[in-house]
């Protein structure tokens, strides 16, 4: 990666990172290519190769980008102080639609990543895969599972929820409808209605 991509103006970059984020998220590393990211960016095939170099290196570029944002967020947003899984669950998605402000397709691209399987892309990014996963359980590592009642699986019932916040999100894409303030609200309102229904049971 040439690094004066980030001498470009701001607004330049954003447009390039945002096309290479949405293209890699719809299609997936194997069926991107590099003619959709420079006709979503509307820059030249030879610029985009000038500070990338290639496909994998556009794509190890957005995927480092993506998971030092992410994590920045998560950083910001995540209180160490809180204990409670439902609130520490708000806090994370919170951090994620953050960032989704300004990059709407980073955390759809970042969970394409995950079930990514085409052996160089999965090389270019394990290291900071592997960083990003821990960030993830050292946050739902902080909630307290004792306050749950004795028969719930904490676990679980994050996975669950997870699960629940992927499909919305997707299917916000797929109409085309994502507005983070209204992703948000639905999301809290998924999360506080898992945890009536937990508590409830006591």
């Amino acid at each position: 990666m040439n690094e004066k991509f980030f001498d470009l103006k701001k607004e330049k970059q954003d447009r390039m990172i945002n096309a290479a984020l949405k293209v890699f998220a719809m299609q997936g590393y194997k069926h991107a290519s590099t003619d959709d990211i420079v006709k979503e960016a509307a820059i030249s095939k030879g610029l985009l190769f000038h500070y990338f170099g290639s496909k994998l290196g556009v794509y190890t570029f957005v995927y480092d980008y993506s998971v030092r944002y992410m994590m920045l967020e998560l950083k910001r947003m995540v209180q160490k102080s809180q204990n409670d899984l439902f609130e520490i669950l708000k806090q994370q998605e919170q951090a994620k639609l953050q960032a989704m402000r300004g990059y709407p397709y980073m955390q759809q691209f970042l969970n394409r990543c995950m079930s990514e399987n085409v052996a160089e892309a999965l090389q270019a990014i394990e290291e900071k895969r592997s960083a990003l996963t821990e960030v993830y359980e050292d946050i739902f590592a902080q909630a307290d599972l004792s306050l749950l009642p004795e028969e719930m699986d904490g676990a679980k019932i994050w996975k669950m929820l997870e699960y629940t916040i992927q499909g919305l999100m997707a299917q916000k894409f797929q109409e085309d409808s994502f507005q983070a303030s209204m992703l948000q609200e639905e999301i809290f309102g998924y999360i506080d209605m898992v945890k009536r229904m937990i508590y409830r049971t006591e």
